[in-house]
This record gives structure tokens, C-alpha cells and sequence, in this order.
């Protein structure tokens, strides 16, 4: 199993439908802050299920849900296509798009799934995809100082102010047994120290790279925000 495929499965990521929706609603609303006008194109690379989508929409002109799972995407069209503003699209139809397209792209806790290869791919498409004076944010990129220990703190912490927080201890204790762990522990997770990252953003010719509030509800993940020159 690939994480690819654990995506694309039935999986309890989410401890319960409280965790869920309270996660993409916080998703969106950071989202949201980035986006520069309520004219601009926005990609949202790796947008997971994007349950609360139709308000980033409607913060922009127009909205690219980019999403490797064929499933999620299914998911994604049933929900989204009477939307004329949305698009769901796959990685390869990302690659597709006309250049200087794009004012934002956003990849939120995408890049710890993808080896450092194929994340230099990425930014090179994203940079290309993206108009002058573009942005690109990086968020919740996982230091390699975080263990998953001070995750599950966070989530219970998130469950306590949510009101899911027996239902978050109920997860983790899934999580022992879960194909997340094993494959966590077969495949793990790409981390980055802060001056990597950053350096990496500036190989692949963006610049101003800064760093604003981490996305989600995990502040000892890091959000990194860069401009394609213009």
C-alpha cells in the first residue's frame, strides 16, 4: 500500500465527523487569508475532501481542487459541479494547465507524503503555473524536531476546545493499529528543518521567502509563503 492508496481508501484519519469539519473549516479559513483578490485563480494542490470548499470559492474568482486520489476526486465532482468557479482536477492535469495561470497555490500538509525529488518537481510546475508576483504557501511542513507524541498532543488539545476529546483519545488508540502507523513507519514522513525548506523554495526561483502562522491547529508545524518573481 502506497499512501496513495491509503488515501484513496476508507481510512479514520479523522477521530469523528466533529474532527473533520472542524478541520477543513479551519483549513479554509486559512486559506482564505491568502488569497490575494476576490478575481484570482487559486489552486488548493492535495485538497484532500475539502468539505468547506464553497467558501474558498467564493473568496476567489476561480478555484482548482487538486487531488491524487481518483476516489476523492469522484467525491469531489459529486459535490462541486454545479459550481461553475471549481474545477477537480488530478496532479497530471495540474501539469496540463496553460502557464502564469495561477495567482495562489496552496499545498497544505501535502509535502510530507512526497520525497524530496518529487517535491523539487512540484515547485518547478507550481512556479511555472503561476502568474509574476504569484504566491505559493507551503503549509503544515512537519520539522524534524516534532515527534508524533507532540502531534497527539495537539490533537487532544484541538479535541478539548473542539468537543471531540474523548473521541480523539478513541483515535489515537486506533492510530496503534491503523495502516496510517504502519505505513508511517515504513514509509515516513519527509521533515524539513526551516533553512532547508526555505532554500529548497528559493532553488526552484521563487523569493521574499517568509513565514506566517502554520495552517490547522498544529503550531509546532511550519507554513512557508514565497513569490514568484515578477
Amino acid at each position: 500500500m502506497s499512501w496513495r492508496d491509503f488515501w484513496n481508501g476508507e481510512h479514520a484519519i479523522y477521530v469523528s465527523p466533529r474532527h473533520k469539519t472542524l478541520h477543513y473549516r479551519q483549513i479554509a479559513s486559512d486559506l482564505i487569508a491568502h488569497i490575494p483578490s476576490p478575481e484570482a485563480t487559486v489552486l488548493d494542490h492535495g485538497c484532500g475532501e475539502a468539505l468547506d470548499a464553497a467558501r474558498v470559492a467564493a473568496a476567489c474568482g476561480r478555484l482548482y481542487l487538486c487531488e491524487a486520489a481518483p476516489n476523492v476526486r469522484e467525491k469531489l465532482r459529486g459535490q462541486f459541479d454545479r459550481l461553475d468557479s471549481v474545477a477537480v482536477v488530478s496532479p497530471e492535469e495540474v501539469a496540463a494547465l496553460p502557464e502564469a495561470t495561477l495567482d495562489l497555490v496552496v499545498a497544505n500538509s501535502l509535502i510530507q507524503y512526497l520525497s524530496r525529488d518529487e517535491l523539487k518537481e512540484l515547485l518547478a510546475t507550481w512556479r511555472a503555473k503561476l502568474r509574476p508576483g504569484g504566491a505559493l504557501v507551503l503549509a503544515d511542513v512537519i520539522p524534524p524536531d516534532v515527534s508524533p507524541l507532540t502531534d497527539a498532543a495537539q490533537l487532544l488539545a484541538f479535541g478539548w476546545r473542539g468537543g471531540f476529546l474523548l473521541a480523539a483519545l478513541a483515535g489515537l488508540a486506533r492510530t496503534a493499529f491503523s495502516d496510517y502507523r504502519k505505513l508511517r513507519a515504513q514509509y515516513g514522513l519527509s521533515t524539513y528543518t526551516p533553512e532547508a525548506i526555505a532554500d529548497l523554495i528559493r532553488e526552484a526561483g521563487f523569493s521574499d521567502v517568509r513565514r506566517p502562522l502554520n495552517f490547522g491547529h498544529n503550531p509546532h508545524r511550519m507554513t512557508f509563503k514565497a513569490s514568484k518573481p515578477v
